[in-house]
């Protein structure tokens, strides 16, 4: 975890004091099921619960210190524990294995960043679809193989991406219900020295689902998908700002990220505004789906289980989830401060002389009944008179001045072919689909 790229709220999962008090109540809610079920003394629970209502602090440094003895984390931890609680506490962690504590706190520790990523994910989604709205019919020019292809709204770009990170947040609540898993199965998952009653109770207590079958751990083509999907969402980001990025070129302008008064954009050239968020957005990007390899190849343990998946765990778990978090935070503030130029959107749009509207002049000479090949014919050496002029000349124009095409169209036909309203006839049904008809 970088600091530079880290948020507090997120953070705290991944502190080693959130991480043991989660041990604990793990420890203790199953301490609380023995106890029902008369396999340890009652007063052993109440004990672990008296003394963790009057202790404040976890004493981080001491249970480090007993593990660089024992060499063994949940052991320092529960050594700590009794040291505290005394004679009762060694009715704790009966019939359990490490993997039970570990595994349920990492289902616990995701489920919690989950619930923070998806709450990002809300927070963009209302900023997209404000911005969305505002510019639902600021024409501008769509691009296919960065070459000017037909009209479009800026608005309907942003619809786009509403729509992705919608999906994005579906994918992320199924992947949160799929992490969401506790296992106190015991070693080698078979239930022997420990009633599947307590992991029952356990579960329900830290609001978890119970794994129908544990190997000693939970099987990690769960986390394996939960990385997935954080993969997913970090290349959606790195898609929305990479279109920010190539429309705040100098050539472009079609909107920027804000620059704030004072900030300067190069050490050496004044004059400067780079689109430094979503740079930095496309980096960060990357860091995330680097967890995703990892993931899946933490699927394959030997037999019921190995710790070759732990080390990774141990890196990708905030990792990834501390980065997504900071990334969905500033994509947020880029898309709720972008700068936009409709006027320069329409200079765009204008600048090479017409051909934004080949297609529907190709369509009406078929519709007055020239071959498909030779309406395609008419219209590209026209189209072409311009290109080659960098839009100096019109193809209007060259069009009207054309025999060929007005023995099919009048002038006023034609005419009526350029008009750009015609291609944002439907925005308004497409709107309704992605934010859901008024």
């Amino acid at each position: 975890m970088v600091p530079r790229y880290a948020r507090p709220e997120m953070t705290a999962i991944w502190s080693a004091e959130n991480r043991f008090r989660i041990w604990f109540e793990i420890e203790a809610h199953a301490t609380d099921a023995l106890a029902e079920l008369g396999t340890v003394p009652k007063s052993a629970a109440k004990a672990l619960w008296d003394w963790w209502a009057t202790n404040p602090a976890i004493d981080v440094a001491a249970i480090d210190a007993i593990e660089a003895v024992t060499k063994h984390d949940v052991i320092a931890f529960l050594t700590w524990v009794a040291e505290n609680v005394g004679d009762e506490a060694r009715f704790m962690h009966q019939g359990m294995t490490s993997s039970d504590v570990l595994d349920t706190c990492l289902a616990v520790q995701l489920a919690q960043a989950a619930d923070i990523l998806l709450a990002d994910l809300d927070a963009l989604l209302e900023a997209i679809k404000r911005r969305a709205y505002e510019h639902k019919l600021t024409p501008t020019i769509g691009r296919s193989h960065g070459i000017h292809a037909e009209p479009v709204t800026f608005g309907l770009k942003l619809a786009e991406a509403y729509a992705e990170f919608s999906r994005c947040k579906l994918r992320l609540q199924a992947a949160r219900a799929e992490i969401a898993t506790c296992a106190i199965s015991g070693a080698v998952g078979t239930f022997a020295n420990i009633d599947p009653r307590v992991e029952a109770h356990v579960a329900a207590k830290l609001g978890l689902a119970i794994e129908p079958v544990s190997t000693q751990v939970i099987p990690r083509d769960r986390h394996a998908m939960f990385f997935a999907v954080l993969g997913v969402i970090a290349s959606s980001i790195e898609r929305l700002s990479v279109e920010v990025r190539h429309l705040q070129r100098t050539e472009v302008l079609e909107a920027e990220e804000y620059f704030s008064p004072g900030q300067k954009g190069s050490s050496a050239m004044p004059h400067k505004r780079n689109p430094i968020l979503t740079e930095n957005l496309t980096g960060l990007a990357r860091v995330v789906r680097s967890a995703v390899t990892p993931a899946m190849e933490n699927v394959a343990l030997w037999h019921e289980r190995d710790i070759s998946h732990s080390s990774v765990e141990r890196f990708i778990g905030p990792d990834a989830t501390i980065t997504l978090d900071f990334a969905l935070g500033r994509l947020t503030g880029v898309v709720d401060k972008l700068l936009v130029y409709p006027e320069r959107m329409q200079k765009n749009l204008d600048r090479m002389g017409g051909l934004v509207h080949s297609q529907r002049v190709l369509l009406a000479l078929t519709q007055a009944g020239a071959s498909r090949e030779e309406s395609y014919v008419l219209v590209q050496r026209n189209a072409m008179k311009v290109w080659e002029s960098d839009g100096q000349l019109s193809l209007l124009e060259l069009l009207k001045g054309d025999a060929d095409v007005t023995a099919k169209l009048s002038a006023d036909e034609l005419t009526a072919l350029f008009d750009l309203g015609y291609h944002l006839k439907h925005v308004d049904t497409i709107f309704d689909r992605v934010f859901g008809a008024a």
